[in-house]
């Protein structure tokens, strides 16, 4: 057991996959006392390496080491009558049970949420699975890979001349875990605060559609045009002596860019700041930019892309990223008891220290102590009995954040309950704003990124540069829980509010920064991008095609903010407990890290070097995107779906299943490929045949044949058309809010059913300014005059200040 924040969450932990391990180690890192439930023969993890490691009998493998650190492990079989009386005994004293074994794993052994809540009104219960505990598709075999493709995520990633390509790394089981984590301490205070458990019910298909496809489900309600494959441009390029990760989401950075490689011409063409018009002139962008790039090295880019703030990082990997300097001065990587190194926790706490690691436990370590140990009384606070409101509904939110990472923080909890105030100013609104290709005016407020990251909140106006906008924001802080910033980590010092102004006006005030890279290290002051993050941690490097560019993925900011999440709940937790407010640090760069640690981890224990292999992957084979008969649907506008499915074998009876399909073709009865291994090695003549196979066939008519015989499959769907899917409309993953421009509007939810009474306020995303006079006069107290006033100086606004009428 270990002392942290928090100390008082008791967790019960029957995972056996990626993502509930990734999951309950978050929570064990913050300090929650985690019990692995392991069945008689150990987690399955424990023998597991991404790169094939033949383990010694009783040696666990290095990503189990890592996952599992402080945590403790008994042994029960929930299939037997004892087995059960005892879990539903331990049960009777945790908060949090966590299950990700399939649909209904423990209910069909009567541990469902009901049988748990006949034994403890209190406690809860977490359960991942792939589709959700509900819908018309909870039995469809899946994997990660084939969620994907439904998702939508792998559409429209890669080049059409190599066809789709998913985000590598097993990301979507990491991507869950955080988000399994972030949902564990949901139930756990909602529970406490009013006496009553819940049961939260993820869906790793709700997580993909959130986190990987970029909001383009709430964007195709205003543009019809279907979402083709794309590539960003500039973006990873080759340099001298490697290669280099360039981001350009400003019109400022792409001008910046330009003049950096010589090319101006290409700036002042106005045509060119569009993206997608990028994208059609790609071969002729890249000549121009290879043509310097290849002419400097990594260094002599990122330097000179710095002095000119375009977002620049190098391309790390698993062994470069422990070499990297700006890692090393800021003590990111720290060694395991098992010897390697590993990623420290993901968030830097100023008033509490990390906790030392313990090593993963044996197979049943502490069987001897956990029954009795728990069955003491525990001597905290007794559950409340708070009616509907939620343990959000007091705590005040003051939210500088912008683009993606940090306002998903700020909605997530604007949808328990809290009251986030979003303060932009009319001289630079959210930038990403300005990312919508939507033509009417006014596009700013057509942003999906705004509206998907930004429902519940309140938005004001106020410029910080000026006196009085700064004291309004003061004054906010007073009264506020909690400031929330995204910005690099020079601009709150710009705005003279560093930490220690902060905590003066507001002891009790938590601050949470979440600057790229930092608050220290050589890379303090650069600006970056969760795609600049991707490059530099190693996620870009696992995605691609081996003979090609890396190719970009997409998740660092949206599962970036369920880690920030986490920091700043538990945070709280330790400011309840305290009365203290304090510094929260998390440099985006380092939950990156933490989804890449399995990267590091093989490199630091075993000497190997993972890398990007297309659509392969170490848990499947045959495993890939498969064409079949019909155009792209960008060249449609009725189907919802891509002339591509994706199929991932995963043991030998979803083999014989494949061979069913087939037609038991003769070539598929080979001995060779009675083996994972066997078929691993013959992945090339698989891969010949299932593509000869696919060809003529319809997509969707193909899959259903696949999931008929229990292989899991699934057409890639364009993520343009995800909104109608009948497992997420079964769900009601999207909610319908008016927004006072686009009108009615489906806005995706968090991926996660809560069993509790609904604590969200309703409402969509804010315009810019929108709540100025609710928040400054009615609130604030400032006068009528005074507030038109600061309006004509554009203190304050509706609209971007070079769209504003001249008076």
């Amino acid at each position: 057991m270990t002392q942290g924040p928090l100390d008082e969450m008791r967790v019960l932990d029957t995972s056996t996959t990626l993502a509930g391990a990734y999951a309950t180690k978050l929570l064990a890192d913050a300090g929650a006392d985690v019990v692995k439930v392991e069945p008689p023969d150990g987690d399955p993890l424990r023998k597991w390496s991404a790169s094939g490691q033949s383990l010694a009998e009783g040696v666990d493998g290095a990503l189990f080491q890592f996952l599992n650190t402080l945590k403790r492990s008994i042994i029960i079989d929930p299939g037997t009558d004892a087995g059960r009386e005892r879990l539903l005994c331990l049960a009777s004293n945790a908060d949090v049970v966590i299950e990700d074994s399939g649909i209904g794993n423990l209910a069909h052994r009567g541990l469902d949420h009901a049988s748990l809540k006949s034994i403890s009104d209190t406690i809860s219960l977490v359960s991942i699975s792939h589709w959700g505990q509900t819908g018309p598709w909870t039995d469809r075999p899946a994997t990660e890979f084939t969620l994907q493709a439904a998702a939508g995520s792998t559409a429209y990633r890669g080049l059409p001349e190599r066809g789709p390509v998913t985000a590598g790394g097993q990301i979507g089981e990491w991507a869950t875990g955080s988000y399994a984590a972030v949902s564990a301490i949901i139930v756990w205070l909602s529970s406490r605060h009013s006496g009553c458990g819940q049961h939260a019910d993820l869906s790793m298909f709700e997580v993909a559609v959130a986190a990987l496809t970029i909001y383009h489900d709430l964007q195709s309600q205003w543009l019809e045009t279907p979402l083709a494959q794309n590539f960003e441009t500039p973006s990873i390029e080759p340099t001298k002596d490697g290669w280099i990760g360039i981001t350009t989401y400003t019109g400022q950075q792409w001008q910046d860019f330009c003049a950096m490689i010589g090319r101006t011409d290409l700036c002042n063409d106005q045509k060119y700041f569009n993206a997608t018009v990028r994208m059609d002139n790609l071969k002729m962008i890249q000549e121009a930019m290879h043509n310097w790039t290849r002419s400097q090295t990594t260094e002599e880019i990122m330097t000179l892309a710095n002095s000119l703030r375009v977002p620049a990082a190098p391309i790390g990997n698993g062994k470069e990223v422990l070499e990297t300097d700006h890692y090393r001065e800021r003590g990111v990587f720290i060694k395991n008891p098992a010897g390697f190194l590993q990623p420290r926790r993901p968030y830097r706490l100023s008033d509490c220290a990390d906790i030392p690691l313990a090593p993963a436990p044996g197979i049943g370590q502490h069987d001897g102590e956990i029954d009795a140990q728990w069955a003491l009384p525990r001597g905290i606070a007794n559950p409340g009995a708070n009616g509907l409101a939620g343990p959000f509904a007091d705590l005040r939110i003051v939210d500088l954040t912008a683009f993606w990472a940090g306002p998903v923080v700020t909605s997530t909890l604007a949808e328990q309950g809290a009251d986030v105030i979003k303060i932009e100013s009319v001289q630079r609104p959210d930038g990403m704003r300005f990312a919508s290709s939507h033509p009417i005016h006014p596009a700013w407020e057509r942003s999906a990124v705004v509206h998907g990251a930004n429902i519940g909140k309140r938005d004001i106006t106020l410029d910080c540069d000026s006196k009085e906008g700064k004291a309004l924001l003061l004054k906010l802080l007073e009264r506020a829980d909690v400031l929330i910033e995204n910005f690099s980590a020079r601009v709150m010092d710009h705005f003279g509010l560093d930490w220690d102004t902060v905590h003066a006006i507001n002891p009790q005030l938590v601050m949470v920064r979440m600057p790229a890279w930092g608050l220290d290290g050589p890379w303090r002051d650069r600006v970056g991008f969760a795609a600049n993050v991707e490059q530099a941690s190693g996620l870009a490097w696992i995605t691609g095609y081996p003979d090609m560019p890396l190719v970009m993925r997409g998740v660092c900011d949206p599962v970036g903010g369920m880690h920030t999440l986490v920091a700043l709940l538990t945070a709280l937790e330790h400011r309840r407990k305290s009365g203290k407010g304090q510094l929260v640090e998390v440099a985006l760069i380092e939950p990156a890290l933490n989804l890449a640690a399995e990267q590091i981890i093989e490199w630091s224990a075993y000497g190997e070097l993972l890398t990007r292999n297309g659509n392969r992957g170490p848990a499947a084979a045959p495993q890939g995107c498969y064409q079949c008969a019909g155009e792209p649907a960008a060249q449609r506008d009725t189907s919802p779906n891509e002339p591509w499915l994706a199929i991932a074998v995963q043991n030998n009876a979803q083999w014989l299943g494949l061979r069913r399909a087939l037609g038991e073709p003769e070539w598929a009865t080979a001995p060779a490929f009675d083996s994972a291994q066997g078929r691993r090695t013959g992945h090339d003549l698989i891969d010949r045949e299932l593509t000869k196979w696919c060809a003529p066939r319809n997509a969707v008519e193909a899959v259903d044949t696949l999931l008929a015989e229990g292989v899991p499959a699934s057409v890639l769907t364009n993520a343009h058309f995800v909104m109608p899917n009948p497992q997420l409309a079964h769900r009601e993953f999207f909610s319908v809010r008016d927004h006072p421009v686009t009108g009615p509007t489906r806005y995706p939810g968090f991926p996660a059913r809560f069993s509790g009474p609904s604590t969200s306020n309703g409402r969509p995303a804010p315009t810019l300014g929108q709540h100025n006079e609710e928040i400054l006069i009615n609130e604030l107290g400032v006068s009528e005059a005074e507030f038109e006033r600061l309006r004509k100086n554009k203190v304050i606004g509706n609209l971007p200040a070079w769209e504003a009428p001249s008076k």
